[in-house]
């Protein structure tokens, strides 16, 4: 196998066999091929596509590049969810821990921040202690007895797209479907999931822009994975705006457990959560209908089983014991936290979701390059839904920066990232579709 040969031979739009893109995924999970190399493959992708045998090749040799997951002794149906990145989009962290109380066995794996969007895995690290990648046996334990566990790829599971993914990341070759759907989805076949439900992300702030591309993603998504043996659904959703009221890190995990507490209600994220939480119920066959299965979850919420769920999966993978009911005695805060004033007298009308997640990460809280390291605790909170009136003046966000300058920048671009009209605007619903 010549590496440059396979790259050429895609460049040129040609369709590449099984054993070709079987070898060349071997060679890049060995470390035998150059990060040129990596990112030339991932650009000849981006500009030709591949077709569905391709990307179903390229997903087995992904999810085939390591370990694959058992789940002997475990009674509770194996389910997972997984988005395919926005701004604010914290809902795993929430919906994992809810699933779990009302009797899912959730191993999920989660990824660091992709471009613009925020990563699950960077959002766990701002907790002290709490260990991303345990070994096997821990990440079964945690599984069997929280119902729950939230981890990254170690190097033993799917290797090959821990190297891609980063790579990815800095060459402007995220939003290719191919590479989402094998992606995604060798890590959830190597998870060794029954069942899975995906959140495609449509609009200014997803990989997705549009309704047709985001359409072609998820059937991309639902017909690997229901091909490959595991049952899967997906919901599309929008994000035209950050889905929670913040966007960071610490910030999110904030947010986090105000939702677990139950002072998140009426919002965009509540709606999100308990609409893949009903998902993942009834296709693992807990519930027998989506209503049965919405008011499970929130009994699950407001009697506290989720947030003790939660609390336990943390504390078993290193975290703080009282987290849940101490918060702010482990999250660091930024020391500076400065109101962004509305410009005008108006309604939110609009706002550019990307460009608040290309602001986190010119806080600090993201990366430019992949072995930048993140500033947990900067980031944005208290940003206001689109079709909120406004008077001059009132703050529409709150920065957290590591010092003024940085939160004098960052208030500026953020003023710029919102539209603020005389009329109030006409709003789509958070979920767009279904497939």
């Amino acid at each position: 196998m010549i590496p440059q040969e396979i790259i050429r031979r895609k460049r040129d739009g040609e369709e590449l066999d099984a054993a070709d893109i079987s070898s060349f995924i071997a060679a890049l999970a060995a470390g035998q091929l150059s990060e040129g190399q990596i990112g030339a493959f991932a650009m000849a992708v981006w500009f030709k596509g591949m077709s569905g045998e391709e990307i179903v090749a390229l997903t087995l040799a992904m999810a085939n590049s390591g370990d694959r997951l058992q789940w002997a002794g475990i009674d509770r149906p194996i389910a997972d969810k997984h988005s395919t990145g926005g701004v604010g989009d914290n809902v795993s962290l929430m919906l994992a821990p809810i699933a779990a109380a009302c009797g899912l066995a959730v191993p999920m794996i989660s990824g660091r921040g992709l471009g613009h969007t925020g990563g699950t895995l960077d959002k766990l690290e701002s907790i002290p202690g709490y260990r991303i990648t345990p070994d096997a046996e821990l990440f079964g334990k945690v599984v069997k007895e929280a119902g729950c566990a939230i981890i990254g790829q170690t190097g033993s599971l799917a290797p090959a797209d821990g190297r891609l993914y980063a790579v990815r990341d800095v060459t402007a070759t995220v939003d290719s479907i191919p590479l989402i759907t094998a992606s995604i989805l060798s890590k959830k076949l190597a998870a060794g999931l029954e069942t899975l439900v995906l959140d495609v992300k449509l609009g200014n702030g997803a990989f997705m822009a549009d309704r047709r591309q985001a359409k072609m993603l998820a059937h991309s998504l639902v017909e690997v994975a229901n091909g490959a043996g595991v049952q899967t659904s997906a919901l599309i959703t929008d994000m035209n705006e950050p889905l929670a009221d913040c966007a960071g890190n610490a910030v999110e995990m904030r947010n986090c457990l105000d939702f677990l507490a139950g002072r998140k209600t009426g919002t965009r994220l509540e709606t999100v959560v308990f609409a893949f939480a009903a998902e993942m119920l009834v296709k693992s066959g807990i519930a027998a209908s989506a209503e049965e299965a919405d008011a499970m979850a929130r009994r699950a919420l407001s009697s506290g089983q989720a947030a003790e769920t939660f609390g336990r999966m943390i504390s078993m993978l290193g975290g703080p014991a009282d987290l849940v009911e101490n918060p702010e005695r482990y999250l660091a805060r930024a020391p500076v936290e400065k109101e962004v004033p509305a410009a005008r007298s108006g309604w939110l009308a609009a706002c550019d979701a990307r460009g608040i997640g290309i602001s986190v990460i010119d806080l600090g809280g993201g990366r430019h390059h992949p072995a930048d390291r993140i500033d947990h605790r900067v980031g944005f909170s208290g940003l206001l839904p689109l079709g909120t009136r406004v008077n001059a003046g009132d703050p529409i966000a709150v920065v957290h920066a590591a010092d003024e300058a940085a939160a004098e920048k960052a208030a500026a671009a953020l003023a710029v990232h919102y539209r603020i009209a005389d009329e109030k605007p006409e709003l789509a619903s958070v979920i767009a579709g279904r497939v």
